[in-house]
């Protein structure tokens, strides 16, 4: 989502010019590795590269389904659009692949079991909360978060990825959504269904950051801890457009990447933007492996237009009394890092972490990394 509303004008409408997303072969094993994964040693590069996307593209459906007939007792019962949720499987973990990178792993991301991630002294049910509510930015879905789901999952955590009306796999149409409250439905749904007594960690990334502020404001006694991930954190009586548009100078990329969508007629105000499918790389993944970027390519929807003009109603009662962490990304090029330390600034959070080598979406440049960055924060005690 980024700053995407810096501009308000209508633009000339942009064709979109499709170029292939170039793809790097996978190296080869890495020592201490899993190898559910094994790679096919036969048959032409390209069919290795396809194999490699599909791969990834079913392992972030299968995590859906697993958990929807698992709720369901293996019944096939009609899939809930609105949510995606994903619980921990009990005493009997189901090993979930992760993906490989085509890229070199720093000394910041690297790559380590999932128990390696969590302090083994911590014990669960000694924290406030282990139920993680993640929210997605604009344009993505629960789909975006596989990794940081599976890396939880076997962890011990509960984890929660919730579809944004007109999201990921929610069925209405983007160009319809009129509010923010409507955009944010699934998420006020599920937190308001809570046993009374539950507490979550929410964690907003992007434009998720105004959505689960908002859902702060309405249910402050719900949750234990926020986290904004490179995410728009506002303050009182802002929008997100007006949050954005204060950032020094112009984001050229940014502008490149906007395509404004005219439901009701070139006449009346945009109803979404949608983004250049060829500049998503420079844009949202520069530092991401290139199979996440197909993912997202081919998952990506429209944002919807009129919840980024809402100004949000924040009260120090209500959603001041949340503690807040941040999250930065500072190979960012769709909110930049001086953008996010003006935010942090603005509306001080309990903490700031900065996410070394990270791009706008770390749940794949730095899924490890990120992970254990959220599980230290909820540690932390209110005390």
């Amino acid at each position: 989502m980024g700053n995407l509303c810096t501009c308000l004008a209508p633009k000339t409408t942009v064709k979109r010019k499709q170029r292939p997303t170039k793809r790097l072969p996978n190296p080869g094993p890495v020592a201490n590795t899993s190898n559910r994964w094994s790679r096919i040693r036969s048959g032409s590069r390209k069919d290795k590269l396809d194999d490699a996307m599909l791969q990834e593209q079913a392992l972030a459906a299968a995590i859906l389904f697993r958990q929807h007939q698992q709720q369901n007792g293996g019944a096939g019962l009609p899939f809930d659009r609105s949510t995606s949720l994903r619980y921990s499987n009990g005493s009997k973990k189901t090993q979930l692949p992760r993906s490989s990178s085509s890229r070199a792993r720093s000394l910041t991301d690297p790559l380590l079991q999932p128990h390696q991630l969590v302090n083994r002294d911590v014990k669960l049910d000694d924290l406030e909360t282990n139920h993680f509510i993640l929210v997605h930015g604009g344009g993505f879905g629960a789909w975006c978060w596989y990794k940081s789901i599976a890396l939880l999952e076997e962890g011990g955590f509960r984890v929660t990825a919730i579809d944004l009306t007109g999201s990921g796999i929610h069925s209405f149409d983007t160009n319809g959504i009129t509010s923010l409250s409507q955009y944010v439905k699934p998420l006020t749904d599920f937190l308001e269904k809570l046993a009374d007594g539950e507490k979550v960690i929410l964690v907003g990334h992007d434009f998720g950051g105004a959505c689960i502020s908002y859902a702060m404001e309405l249910f402050p006694f719900k949750i234990s801890k926020a986290i904004f991930i490179a995410a728009a954190m506002l303050t009182n009586g802002q929008s997100t457009l007006e949050m954005f548009s204060q950032q020094t100078g112009s984001n050229d990329l940014m502008r490149q990447a906007q395509i404004f969508l005219y439901a009701n007629g070139n006449d009346h105000p945009p109803t979404a933007i949608d983004l250049d499918k060829s500049l998503l790389k420079e844009l949202l993944f520069n530092q991401s492996p290139a199979k996440d970027i197909a993912l997202a390519s081919v998952s990506m929807r429209p944002i919807p237009f009129a919840p980024v003009l809402e100004k949000l109603s924040l009260s120090d009662l209500q959603y001041g009394s949340v503690r807040r962490y941040y999250i930065e990304t500072p190979e960012d090029n769709a909110i930049p890092i001086s953008l996010q330390e003006s935010m942090t600034n603005s509306s001080p959070p309990k903490q700031v972490f900065r996410l070394k080598g990270a791009d706008h979406s770390p749940f794949f440049s730095k899924p490890q990394a990120l992970h254990k960055l959220l599980v230290e924060i909820s540690k932390i005690s209110s005390t």
